[in-house]
């Protein structure tokens, strides 16, 4: 009986990697949900693979072993397209603006789309965080309409302030403020006023 009951309480994320450039975000937040003992539940893209061989050295072997359960992005009917499967939300990192327009529009044609509009409609927190540069009006109307539906845009703007020394450092402190929306806890985070301050005479 215990046994179940600890199931019950089990923290779980979902953790969507989608055909934005920035495969490396998906992949930090995977080590950073690791590290907290959050078990991860991951879907990739077959767009997100492809930017995975031109971005980083992983294999697609790799980059699951990261994770505690991996879904074919075809598996309509996965727990995680369920309601009744409780998580604490999902992270899509990166997400593209194919992802994004289908999210906001309510289009579920596949495990990606489909667990973060279960997200919203159980009013769980979704967290996006969105790659493109220039936006269009289109772009912009469905940010706003991922916010109407209580979703959170996050595009993954460096914090020069910390002043990293490398690439790994902010795409560190950009997934660690995303995952800190769902109250987990980076101790990477450098936090201003904490452990990053302005002296001033």
């Amino acid at each position: 009986m215990s046994g179940s009951v600890n199931s019950l309480k089990k923290q779980r994320l979902i953790v969507g990697i989608s055909g934005a450039s920035g495969f490396s975000y998906g992949v930090q937040a995977l080590r950073f949900l690791r590290q907290a003992e959050i078990e991860s539940h991951l879907v990739i893209t077959q767009s997100a693979h492809l930017n995975r061989e031109h971005e980083t050295d992983l294999s697609e072997e790799d980059v699951m072993a990261m994770a505690d359960v991996v879904h074919p992005i075809r598996a309509v009917g996965a727990a995680i397209s369920s309601g009744s499967f409780q998580t604490m939300g999902m992270l899509v990192a990166p997400c593209s603006m194919h992802s994004l327009a289908a999210i906001a529009s309510g289009v579920t044609d596949n495990l990606l789309t489909r667990a973060a509009d279960v997200v919203l409609k159980e009013r769980r927190r979704l967290v996006l965080m969105v790659r493109e540069t220039p936006l269009h009006a289109g772009h912009l109307r469905n940010m706003q309409q991922v916010t109407d539906c209580g979703g959170i845009i996050f595009p993954p703007v460096p914090a020069l302030y910390a002043r990293p020394q490398s690439v790994e450092e902010i795409i560190s402190h950009s997934v660690a403020r995303a995952l800190g929306l769902f109250g987990v806890e980076c101790a990477e985070l450098p936090r201003w006023g904490e452990t990053v301050s302005l002296n001033k005479e």
